[in-house]
């Protein structure tokens, strides 16, 4: 029997959540706090003090985790924050979850990860960011992706200056959850 529970609890840890499924919340230092909420077709909860959190494809570790960032400055200490998931309905959420995470790196005015909606483009991401800054190698901004079966990394050089000029992308990148955008520094005559 306590194999089983040990077995489930290990389970339950490397679960990664996935919108339709049920959370159970409890915060041990405000038991008001506790309750059980339903992760949105976005894959977004939404929970007191802590507001939107992206829970949608992340492990129960690293929602308790967001919570705590979310709800802890609102106590003396830092809170005890326990999560479990249920899973839920797929078929009504089966496109899966509406927001990615994209990292912003370099001369960009927000650097950093950005969570866009599904499908947003290069572009419409770098605007997200707050644009280049006046230091940046425009001509030389990198998209990095990383292909989650193999772990090869493709990269795409993008010329912003072209852009800006009035250039067509043949193709506008709709970037995926993890993607690396590497906006480096200008040289001395660049």
């Amino acid at each position: 029997m306590a194999t089983a529970t040990a077995t489930m609890a290990v389970a339950q840890q490397e679960y990664r959540v996935r919108p339709g499924d049920t959370l159970a919340i409890e915060v041990l230092e405000d038991t008001s706090l506790n309750r059980a909420v339903v992760v949105l077709p976005d894959g977004r909860i939404s929970f007191p003090f802590a507001g939107s959190v992206l829970v949608a494809g992340r492990t129960i570790s690293e929602i308790e985790q967001a919570i705590i960032a979310g709800i802890g400055p609102n106590f003396a200490v830092t809170p005890n924050v326990f999560v479990s998931a249920q899973p839920g309905d797929r078929a009504a959420y089966a496109s899966g979850p509406a927001a990615v995470g994209i990292y912003f790196l370099g001369e960009v005015n927000r650097p950093g990860l950005i969570e866009v909606a599904r499908g947003t483009t290069f572009l419409q991401a770098l605007a997200q960011s707050g644009g280049v800054t006046r230091f940046a190698a425009t001509k030389r901004i990198q998209l990095r992706r990383t292909d989650p079966r193999s772990g090869a990394q493709t990269v795409y050089r993008i010329d912003y200056r072209a852009l800006s000029a009035g250039a067509a992308l043949k193709q506008d990148i709709r970037l995926q959850d993890g993607d690396v955008i590497l906006v480096p520094e200008r040289r001395l005559f660049e």
